[in-house]
């Protein structure tokens, strides 16, 4: 990871709030032979007794349960808006251009839970997400017979996480008018730009 102590969050709570709001990380990881295998899917993002654990679920019998299975290291990434930042915008251009970009990185071990918790995870997914008690595509309104049929074709997991880096890219090495100009232009820019401008006015 692209590790430079000025693209760094001082809050450990703003690393914490970014994994919550991007919850569809990449989780990576390898077989026994190094081949990898990654999956990109929605997670909870847990704290218990000052330590931080990721759970979810995936589909039983593919490469990323088989390679898992064998080798439980993980790598979960979490990533949000990300935008190309033109030299031209600095005082100074006679330089390279660069991207900013938000990103957390956290590893641990995945460890495969049982059938109740795996009903527990699902119905977290749903109700979480679908956000509506009332809605008809609630958890305890799907039929017993599909929920039985569906639970037999996935696997719920847990990972304890056992280390974690980020990278808030934000041109925070730039002078106070480069930052001002990045910040005018982005703005003018599509939907991840005009994210990342209104991360860059948060900070400065």
């Amino acid at each position: 990871m692209y590790n430079l102590p000025y693209f760094k969050a001082k809050d450990p709570l703003k690393i914490l709030a970014f994994m919550k709001a991007h919850p569809f990380a990449m989780i990576c990881g390898a077989d026994l032979e190094g081949k990898p295998a990654a999956t990109q899917i929605p997670v909870f993002i847990d704290e218990r007794d000052g330590e931080l654990f990721l759970s979810g679920h995936i589909m039983r019998n593919t490469a990323h349960h088989k390679a898992f299975d064998e080798n439980p290291q993980v790598l979960a990434l979490f990533t949000g808006a990300h935008t190309y930042v033109s030299a031209s915008w600095y005082t100074n251009p006679k330089q390279a251009s660069t991207w900013n970009y938000l990103s957390v990185q956290a590893k641990g071990r995945m460890q495969f839970m049982n059938d109740e918790a795996l009903i527990a995870i699902l119905k977290r997914t749903t109700d979480h997400f679908e956000n509506n008690p009332e809605s008809p595509a609630g958890f305890d309104q799907l039929p017993k017979e599909y929920v039985e049929r569906l639970s037999k074709a996935i696997v719920a997991f847990e990972v304890k996480v056992e280390e974690i880096d980020h990278v808030f890219k934000l041109s925070q090495n730039r002078d106070d008018t480069s930052y001002k100009n990045i910040i005018d232009h982005l703005s003018e820019g599509d939907d991840d730009a005009k994210n990342i401008a209104e991360e860059m006015k948060k900070i400065r």
